[in-house]
């Protein structure tokens, strides 16, 4: 079982633990530069130079939210708009950060800003993963955020110097690469019957509320339901 009181993470010295998290974190480096791509070329379709669309990615690491506040300045939303959307989508990390807490708890505080930092569905997917196994640590932890920067921040660099030569990116496709990279990590980590059931209560659960909720919010409380469901019928 995974140590769930930081005590795994207390003494992370195993030899090549960091190298070991960047290969973990390799289908999210490839999955990361198209859609990076897409969002530098968006940007610079919106007026932003490639040194802010850039800097933009290498400070947020917020794709989805990236991705949605150049959908609002597009269309000429308020800073005070692009912001609360950004914040609203962004919710998820909260219980995303509570579950990760306790295998860091004894992380120093700069290590546990960059795991913070580094955060995102899909480092989160595969580093609780790794601590099912009783492998993680915080430097194989921080190998997984470290190749997950580098492949956005390398895609919108990508995308936002060769814009204009790549034109519309949705031609390539590349809007489906986060849908694929999430049914990755679906596959793998479905690890049992109420797993894969709570994933379809997941989609069905969305499906619905899109009728009745704006986006982002039913992709917020879908999960929410199919989570709160699962964990009282498991119990």
């Amino acid at each position: 079982m995974p140590s769930t009181d930081g005590q795994q993470l207390a003494c992370p010295q195993r030899p090549g633990a960091f190298a070991r998290g960047v290969r973990l974190g390799l289908p999210i480096f490839l999955g990361y530069v198209p859609v990076g791509a897409a969002f530098g070329v968006v940007a610079r379709g919106l007026g932003f130079s490639p040194l802010q669309a850039i800097v933009c990615s290498a400070t947020a690491l917020a794709g989805a939210g990236q991705l949605i506040a150049l959908q609002l300045i597009g269309a000429g939303a308020s800073v005070v708009a692009v912001v609360l959307t950004t914040a609203v989508v962004n919710l998820r990390y909260i219980p995303f950060g509570a579950a990760m807490s306790p295998h860091v708890s004894r992380v120093n505080l700069p290590a546990q800003a960059f795991l913070a930092f580094t955060l995102t569905d899909e480092t989160f997917a595969v580093n609780i993963d790794d601590h099912r196994r009783s492998l993680a640590s915080a430097r194989s932890m921080a190998g997984v955020g470290a190749i997950a920067w580098t492949g956005w921040v390398l895609g919108t660099g990508l995308g936002a110097i060769a814009a204009g030569a790549i034109g519309d990116p949705t031609r390539f496709g590349v809007q489906f690469a986060m849908p694929a990279m999430f049914t990755a990590l679906l596959v793998a980590q479905a690890e049992d019957r109420s797993h894969v059931l709570t994933a379809l209560l997941a989609a069905a659960t969305a499906i619905v509320l899109m009728l009745w909720l704006p986006d982002p919010w039913y992709l917020i409380a879908a999960p929410m339901v199919a989570a709160t469901v699962a964990t009282a019928v498991t119990r």
